[in-house]
């Protein structure tokens, strides 16, 4: 795992996710040229992690987020200004290696980025990391525009599906994630099941 130190972050809310993401990881070969997709940026730990983890010489993030917030972030008060700040700054700050990954940011909600990159994009992504609104009509939303983006062999994970079952339930995760896994029963393998929930798309 990469020395967070030297880069901005107020919180760390992918630390814990490390060894499960570096598990998913092992499996790739790594001179293979890999995209990847991720809804809800803040301030770019796990973008951050996927650069200097992941991917070795090849291959492109898409990072998505409107950098407004969601309701959580407003209770708490949070900056977002300062937030995408400490995006781009982390960015500009990681360890590129000799890789040539691309970071393309999208500053959009998730539905206009995703709707932008049907045409080029629909089937290319070997991973997409959800973690953007945790409304679950959003993640529903999310979650079905996404699989279409998702190559066969491709793997999709929901971040906070086990989020505070003391909130109401159409305002985390859980249900719109176990309605898709429900639909898509046919089409899916379930890889993990705990704080995140990974699936893969059948060849």
């Amino acid at each position: 795992m990469e020395e967070v130190s030297e880069y901005e972050f107020t919180t760390d809310w992918f630390k814990w996710a490390v060894p499960v993401w570096e598990d998913l990881f092992s499996k790739i070969p790594k001179d293979r040229k890999v995209n990847f997709l991720e809804i809800g940026s803040f301030e770019g730990r796990s973008a951050v992690w996927l650069i200097e983890n992941a991917i070795d010489r090849h291959g492109a993030i898409y990072c998505v987020d409107t950098w407004e917030g969601g309701e959580e972030h407003k209770a708490q008060g949070i900056d977002m200004v300062e937030v995408e700040k400490r995006f781009d700054a982390n960015i500009a700050t990681a360890n590129f290696k000799n890789c040539t990954v691309s970071v393309i940011k999208k500053k959009a909600t998730s539905y206009e980025a995703m709707a932008s990159l049907v045409g080029s994009m629909a089937g290319k992504f070997d991973f997409i990391y959800i973690d953007g609104s945790h409304q679950a009509t959003d993640v529903m939303t999310d979650a079905c525009m996404a699989f279409g983006l998702l190559k066969e062999g491709g793997v999709m994970v929901f971040d906070d599906y086990l989020w505070d079952f003391r909130i109401p339930q159409m305002q985390r995760p859980k249900i719109a994630i176990d309605l898709f896994t429900t639909l898509f029963e046919s089409k899916i393998n379930v890889v993990n099941i705990g704080y995140q929930f990974i699936i893969q798309r059948r060849v």
